[in-house]
């Protein structure tokens, strides 16, 4: 098998993940972490979120990289993207306890390279293959290494992303803060109120039981969040998943607003300032050439993941070429002027940048964007070539992009038809300039993927 036919198995999109006690033990954390520290040396940062399998998963982690001769630096609990800009500025590697937007019983553990960010899919395979072989660098007695803590250092990272705007700019403004009891707890109404803006919180305490509602931010789950916005008459409301490496946001009424207008907007704001290149996958709404048109700028797509989005803006960069802003239309911007992965803490403060000292609110702004309708549909099935074979037949006089999956462009519409990477089922994306336009894109792509075998 060749490099290229290698496929990650328990490495997924963001990391390893799986239900605590069956799939995600203490004895694989601390595999993992023998795997890494075989793979990385030096001082090593470790940080969780606030699930309750946390600080056991942590402390198996840390015996792998200590016993492989690594130091361990303890930063507690952390968004996953504090954890990143804290690496970047003074750690070897990091890895990060979570499971992110998964529900309770779930954990999981991303790894951080030297540049902050993820473990890219060719390392993780590599990872993979020593633990599975069980090739690691055990230290002798005297190059163990050793453990330090210091959980204080988050201080940098909330700072960071304050600093990065004029001083004072939230003056006047007020926000509703709903961390999910998740890390962001500690750091996104600090950095809030660093700004200048009056601070709200709910589910603002570290519980990993989640009793508020479930780590994935939905507009169900966001009531009491939408409820405290018109109690307060705050600007908005933003919330996080569980490690924060996403922010969605309800404007000044309460509403809801769709993801991929948050990434819209928010591009709106950097592009028009400083235009250049946009990194963003082929998931991600035409909202976005929209916005690269009227700012001047050029959209470059990518196969769905954070990590390939942060890794193509490094490179395009290293080329030469000026990328101005990236990320996924799931909550997920990245500003590469700050680092280059997701950041939901950076996204909140964005937004208040974005709404400072203008007189529209946050519901006329993303009501002039145009009314785009996106539908969603998960197909279960095993039989993925077969499906992408009689779309591509179907639609074989229409411009197809295989970048991942298949993506079906017409002029008033797109679709895109891609396979999970671990599980049997297949996701649907159609989106339109109105109802009717997605709706019938959607009719044509379902009668080509006809009735596919569970």
């Amino acid at each position: 098998m060749t490099e290229a036919q290698k496929k990650k198995q328990l490495f997924g999109t963001n990391g390893v993940r799986g239900i605590v006690g069956r799939d995600m033990t203490p004895l694989l954390a601390m595999r993992i972490g023998m795997a890494l520290g075989s793979m990385r040396k030096g001082t090593i940062a470790v940080g969780r979120d606030t699930r309750t399998s946390g600080q056991a998963l942590a402390h198996a982690l840390s015996a792998g990289l200590l016993a492989a001769g690594c130091d361990v630096c303890d930063v507690g609990i952390v968004p996953t993207p504090a954890l990143q800009y804290l690496v970047r500025q003074h750690f070897d590697a990091g890895a990060m306890i979570t499971a992110s937007h998964n529900p309770p019983e779930w954990n999981g553990i991303k790894v951080i390279e030297p540049d902050g960010t993820e473990m890219d899919d060719d390392a993780s395979i590599a990872l993979e293959e020593r633990l599975f072989a069980e090739s690691f660098d055990c230290a002798a007695w005297d190059g163990v290494g050793r453990e330090t803590a210091a959980p204080d250092l988050v201080e940098e990272y909330i700072a960071a992303v304050a600093g990065a705007f004029p001083g004072g700019i939230g003056s006047g403004m007020t926000v509703v803060v709903d961390p999910g009891s998740g890390p962001a707890a500690r750091t996104t109404p600090a950095i809030l109120a660093r700004m200048g803006c009056t601070v709200h919180t709910v589910n603002a305490i570290f519980d990993g039981t989640f009793p508020g509602r479930l780590p994935e931010p939905s507009p169900e789950g966001l009531a009491p969040l939408a409820a405290l916005v018109r109690e307060t008459g705050a600007h908005f409301g933003v919330a996080h998943d569980g490690d924060a490496d996403r922010a969605v946001f309800v404007d000044e009424t309460g509403t809801y607003l769709e993801e991929n207008r948050e990434f819209a907007l928010l591009q709106e704001y950097v592009c028009s300032t400083r235009p250049g290149l946009v990194v963003t996958p082929v998931a991600t709404s035409r909202l976005c050439e929209v916005v690269a048109k009227a700012t001047g700028c050029r959209v470059a797509y990518t196969a769905v993941g954070s990590i390939t989005v942060a890794r193509t803006m490094l490179a395009r960069a290293a080329e030469g070429e000026t990328v101005v802003f990236g990320g996924e239309g799931n909550g997920g911007p990245i500003f590469p002027a700050h680092q280059h992965c997701r950041d939901g803490g950076m996204t909140a403060a964005a937004m208040v940048a974005l709404l400072a000292g203008g007189d529209r609110p946050l519901s006329a702004r993303a009501a002039g964007l145009p009314p785009y309708v996106m539908l969603k549909e998960k197909i279960m099935t095993a039989e993925k070539e077969g499906v992408l074979a009689r779309v591509a037949a179907a639609f074989a006089d229409t411009p197809l992009d295989t970048t991942d999956g298949i993506r079906i462009n017409l002029p008033r519409a797109w679709a895109l038809i891609r396979p999970s990477g671990t599980e049997d089922f297949m996701r649907l994306l159609v989106e339109g300039e109105t109802k009717a336009d997605a709706e019938e894109l959607y009719t044509r792509v379902r009668a080509a993927i006809g009735k596919p075998k569970a």
